[in-house]
């Protein structure tokens, strides 16, 4: 619907609103103070009431321009109606001389329910200070009724002198609108602006706005795909638009955007493009004002499905409503990516914009395009890839595949005149092109490229090539996850991956992937493993766990890349385990041979081992800034090594009870500098669990942190020590055993803010605990860290002392971080008897929450459970907690009816995810005595 078939004259009774205005000012007293205070209720209900009716029409008929128009209209007769009672009642010889203007965003007709009201008023040369009270008044009318106003106050001689010297001035008078007021000073504003500004710095003003668009880009993230996108600021959202029709109007002297269509610029077909991604995107910010009640431009998780829901989408197989809504955006800024590629396209054979540093003569000269070697088809234009004449990839359909092959070999850039002639040629791409052996060896080339596949992928992608080549990939193009941990579509983290996967191959982040770097030249499938880690969420969204509908994608197209049938296993076993490691690393006890032999029967050999741990890490550092860190990689790490053992034949058979005393010696032999007392007291301290997996540096650093704790009479002591690399700060405690004691410093850490990653947990044969806890670290210095864990460990203290009670300190903690309701995550208990020859595994996964752990943790206390050891992940607003258990005497749970309690009482604690904070914590959470607590004794780690 075009604005000139809106019904405004419904949303507002403009007549009536003039005389209730009119008969308050005629009743006041004359004080301006009073006036204005007589006019705000009638204004703002008339303005309530229009505004509610742009609501009701916009869920009535779903666009957004429509919605954004007539607020501008409500708008406009607002300001209509305050400047005629002003031009009346209150300054009536001076205010017919003052023009008002809408500028910006409020020129073009169009404002969101809370945008910023921009306004211009003109004056005459000669201007009186009455002239500026009027404004003034005008302008505390707005103000009081609650509205943002951006304003300036200026003659039009000062308009064109501010405009020359400032770019952000110049935009705004571009699109100056009038609204009442002196009609001839915005008519001689307009003939000015083009005469003396616009029609002498075409090139200049498209340059900068180009330049402020990439630079508002990479400020954003460079992505048009991050899943919590800024509709007005973001790549492809409404500023994007604003800057094509800015560009437009300035160079092409057009006032809409339909005009562009007569003009060449744009295709019929692409104007309705144009009109349908501005105005889903209206309807978009519209819904997001209203609903927040504010100007909020950032379509965050938390009101997502609200939007979905106001726009009408519903679930469909595979993906939920807010999941087919999110897509829809996605692609919508890519047609507006697409839509600045063509407008750029038409202004480079214009040769609107110079090369940077080059003018006149000098620019035509270097202009003239260059030969690329060995390629007939194209031509180099300035360090940017053309088209050596208009028909080449109707000649040859193969070339649209080659050109970013070429492109990528000799490191050009893009002409946009190319990439606009690839959008209007995908219909080429077709069954008979991807069976091409020639387009597929040109694929397989680009993206085992060793220059930069990632950024070439990426340029496929948006210009729509890579989803019409490989179908598959084309049903994940701009699919989001609802989900805190994934932070882009589903497209853009499978090219992060490959980028990732190609910074191995560099040689780069050594320091980071100091295995994977030592690996990587030694991988003989290379192309095979970055097939996988192209392919391998391939198949999201579908009802099939997607790996197992991956592996079958990729059975289908990998023969077609030309792998051969040795490779496409390859690929097909990597996708279908490609979560495999990460999850066994992070949920599992690595120090459990069970965990390794079960690993190890699915890997089967060292060459998929490597490629698995090299997969994982792309795949891990794809999903987000911030999601990798040192600890995951040494988990990993550590889960290798441990397998390698086992898979090249060299795990050791040496009975455990001699690796436990060769440790013993050592850690004495460590101590030699301490008395004979001490070495033997002191080196006998521990049971064969902690012997063998602790590391002798560690070993050495606890006996000392223990020592000193016997020599101050610290019952209680804890022990912080912060490790950037592994992005881990340990807190040791020392306490008196006790079977609460995880549960205890599980609450504490909760209280004091920090996220726990991983328990390592041990009893001393002298009866006390000596458990060392992992949480994330929070700041990159160094000295911040160990004060941030220095106050951790002291509450840890204080809580295990009794000076302080978690009921209290938790609830604090919970009211002061606010409560996640926008995600449900399902609640799941497990409980298995194989995954360990010692140990019960029980794991349990739901959303996140501040005391979860705590709470978990004290029910295994109340069943008398006794936790050997936990792994504590978190995967954005989901955990899972793995809890390695036995009974009190150390043997496994198998009583069918005790494993059903266990699983009822678990299942309560996770399933309270949907309902509100509990007040305190589950009675069974106390603070032990520490004089009596030594009396409690618990078999975890002698087992």
């Amino acid at each position: 619907m075009a604005r000139h078939e809106i019904d405004f004259s419904e949303l507002l009774d403009v007549q009536q609103l003039r005389k209730d205005c009119d008969a308050v000012a005629a009743k006041g007293s004359g004080k301006l103070l009073e006036v204005r205070a007589a006019l705000l209720p009638v204004l703002r209900q008339a303005s309530n009431e229009g505004r509610e009716k742009a609501r009701q029409k916009l869920s009535e008929d779903g666009s957004g321009l429509n919605c954004a128009e007539r607020i501008s209209w409500i708008q406009d007769r607002l300001i209509e109606v305050i400047y005629a009672l002003v031009a009346k009642h209150i300054y009536p010889k001076s205010t017919a001389d003052v023009s008002v203007t809408a500028v910006g965003g409020y020129g073009r007709g169009t404002l969101a329910p809370g945008s910023d009201i921009d306004l211009l008023f003109l004056l005459p040369p000669k201007n009186t200070d009455e002239m500026r009270k009027a404004v003034e008044f005008l302008l505390y009318v707005l103000w009081d009724l609650g509205f943002k106003v951006g304003h300036a106050t200026r003659t039009v001689d000062e308009c064109i002198a501010l405009s020359k010297q400032d770019m952000t001035i110049r935009t705004a008078i571009l699109e100056t609108r009038y609204i009442c007021g002196n009609v001839k000073l915005e008519q001689d504003l307009q003939n000015r602006f083009y005469g003396e500004i616009v029609n002498h710095s075409g090139p200049d003003f498209i340059a900068a706005k180009l330049g402020e668009r990439d630079a508002r880009h990479k400020k954003a993230g460079d992505t048009r795909y991050l899943v919590e996108p800024n509709v007005k600021e973001g790549k492809g959202g409404l500023r994007d638009i604003q800057t094509l029709f800015w560009i437009a109007k300035y160079h092409y002297r057009v006032r809409t955007a339909e005009e562009l269509v007569k003009l060449g610029v744009l295709s019929r077909q692409e104007w309705r493009l144009f009109q349908k991604a501005e105005d889903f995107l209206w309807a978009v910010r519209c819904h997001m004002h209203f609903l927040t009640g504010k100007a909020e431009e950032r379509l965050s998780f938390d009101i997502q499905r609200e939007i979905a829901e106001n726009l009408g989408y519903h679930a469909r197989p595979g993906l939920s409503a807010v999941e087919r809504f999110m897509k829809h955006y996605f692609l919508v800024a890519k047609d507006v990516g697409d839509l600045t590629r063509i407008l750029c396209a038409a202004l480079e054979e214009e040769q609107a914009k110079p090369a940077p540093g080059l003018t006149g003569v000098i620019s035509r000269f270097r202009r003239r395009v260059r030969r690329i070697p060995g390629s007939s088809e194209f031509v180099e234009d300035q360090g940017r890839i053309a088209l050596a004449d208009p028909e080449v990839f109707k000649r040859d359909p193969v070339s649209i595949i080659r050109l970013f092959h070429v492109a990528d070999l000799h490191g050009l850039e893009y002409h946009p005149d190319a990439l606009k002639a690839i959008t209007r040629c995908l219909s080429l791409i077709d069954d008979r092109l991807r069976e091409d052996a020639e387009a597929n060896r040109l694929f397989m080339s680009i993206l085992t490229s060793r220059i930069d596949p990632a950024m070439t992928l990426r340029r496929m992608n948006e210009a729509g090539v890579l989803g019409r080549f490989i179908p598959e990939f084309g049903k994940i193009v701009a699919m989001m996850q609802f989900s805190m941990y994934h932070h882009y579509t589903v497209d853009e983290h499978l090219i992060r991956a490959v980028e990732a996967l190609s910074n191995i191959d560099k040689g780069l982040f050594a320091d980071e992937h100091p295995l994977a770097n030592k690996l990587m030249p030694h991988i003989e499938e290379r192309e095979a493993l970055y097939v996988a880690v192209l392919l391998h969420d391939i198949a999201k969204g579908r009802q099939e766990d997607h790996s197992i509908a991956g592996a079958r994608v990729a059975r289908k197209l990998c023969p077609r890349f030309g792998l051969k049938p040795k490779q496409t296993d390859l690929v097909v076993w990597l996708i279908d385990q490609h979560l495999l490691m990460s999850m066994v690393a992070q949920t599992r006890d690595l120090n459990d041979r069970k965990t390794v032999t079960d690993f190890a029967d699915t890997v089967q050999s060292l060459d998929r081992l490597k490629m698995l741990l090299i997969l994982t890490i792309a795949d891990i550092r794809a999903v987000g800034p911030g999601v990798w860190n040192g600890w995951k990689g040494q988990l990993l790490r550590t889960l290798y090594y441990e397998t390698e053992l086992l898979l090249s034949g060299g795990f050791s058979e040496v009975s455990r009870k001699e690796r436990a005393k060769a440790s013993e010696e050592a850690l004495a032999h460590a101590l030699s500098d301490w008395s004979q007392k001490d070495r033997k007291l002191y080196s006998r301290l521990h049971y064969q669990p902690y012997l063998l997996s602790v590391p002798l540096e560690d070993q050495v650093r606890h006996v000392t942190f223990i020592r000193e704790a016997d020599r101050s009479e610290k019952a209680l002591a804890t022990m912080v020590r912060t490790d950037s690399f592994r992005a881990i700060t340990e807190i040791t405690v020392l306490a008196p055993d006790h079977p609460r004691l995880l549960s205890i410093i599980a609450g504490a850490c909760a209280a004091a803010g920090a996220n726990i990653a991983d328990a390592q947990i041990f009893t001393t044969t002298d009866g006390r605990a000596l458990d060392t806890i992992l949480v994330s670290r929070e700041f990159q210095n160094d000295e911040d860290e160990l004060r941030r864990a220095a106050t951790i460990g002291r509450m840890i203290e204080d809580v295990l002392a009794g000076r302080k009670r978690l009921p209290e300190v938790i609830a604090t903690r919970a009211k002061a971080k606010k409560r996640n309701k926008t995600f449900t995550v399902h609640p799941s208990v497990t409980i298995s008897n194989t995954l360990s020859n010692k140990f019960t595994v029980l794991e349990v996964e739901g959303l996140d929450r501040t005391g979860l752990l705590a709470e978990i943790t004290s029910v295994l206390a109340d069943l008398s459970l006794d936790i050997h050891s936990a792994r504590i992940t978190t995967f954005g607003e989901k955990v899972i907690d793995t809890f390695y258990v036995t009974d009190l005497v150390g043997q496994k749970i198998t009583n069918e009816n005790r494993q059903g309690t266990i699983l009822q009482r678990l299942k309560t604690v996770v399933s309270e995810q949907e309902d509100e904070l509990r007040k305190g914590m589950p009675s069974g959470i106390i603070a032990p005595d520490p004089a009596s607590a030594t009396t409690i004794r618990t078999t975890r780690a002698q087992a």
